[in-house]
C-alpha cells in the first residue's frame, strides 16, 4: 500500500524494522491502561506482535494498523488504522500515540485519513471501542462523527467498553 499523506503526517505499513518503535508505544502506561497489555516486553515480543498483528492483517485484508510518522522527518509518533476483530460487528478504528504527541491534533488527523482510506477497501460501517474512563478518546470519536451505541464486553478477561459507530458515507 502506498503511504497515506496528510498535512502533517505520513501513515505507512509497519515493517519488522519498526519493532523498537512499537515496543516504546505498547509499553507506555497509558497504552496499557487504556488499550491493554499486549505482552510486548522486548524486541523479540515486539517482532512477534508486528508479525502476528499488523503484518498478518495486511496480508489477509489489505489494511491494518499503520505507523504514524511526522511529515518531513518521519519521526515515529504512534499508530492508527483499521482492525477486523471477530468480536465486533464491523471493522474497528484504533489509534495510539506516544505521550509527547498528545493534545496536538495528530490522532484526529490520522483517524480522519484512515476513515477516508476505508472506502478504498469497500468498508462502510466502522466501529470503535474505548474504555469508560478514556474521555479524550470519547471526545475524539464524537468529533469524527461517531455515535455512542452502547457497551460491549471486550478483552481477556472481558470488561465492558463503550462502542461507537460510524455508518457508511
Amino acid at each position: 500500500m502506498e503511504p497515506i499523506l496528510t498535512e502533517r503526517l505520513t501513515l505507512r505499513e509497519f515493517t519488522l524494522a519498526d519493532a523498537a518503535d512499537i515496543l516504546a508505544l505498547l509499553t507506555t502506561p497509558d497504552f496499557i491502561r487504556n488499550i491493554g497489555d499486549r505482552g510486548v516486553k522486548d524486541l523479540e515480543t515486539a517482532h512477534a506482535y508486528l508479525r502476528d498483528g499488523p503484518l498478518q492483517s495486511y496480508r489477509q485484508h489489505g489494511y491494518g494498523l499503520w505507523r504514524i510518522g511526522l511529515a518531513g522527518d518521519d519521526r515515529f509518533i504512534g499508530t492508527c488504522g483499521l482492525i477486523l476483530r471477530d468480536t465486533l460487528p464491523a471493522v474497528d478504528i484504533g489509534y495510539a500515540l506516544l505521550p509527547a504527541y498528545y493534545g496536538q491534533g495528530y490522532a484526529i488527523e490520522a483517524a480522519r485519513a484512515c476513515l477516508a482510506k476505508r472506502l478504498e477497501f469497500g468498508l462502510g460501517q466502522v466501529v470503535a471501542i474505548v474504555a469508560e474512563d478514556n474521555l479524550p478518546s470519547q471526545r475524539l470519536l464524537e468529533k469524527l462523527g461517531m455515535k455512542f451505541t452502547g457497551r460491549v464486553p471486550f478483552g481477556e478477561p472481558a470488561v465492558d467498553v463503550r462502542l461507537y459507530n460510524l455508518l457508511s458515507d
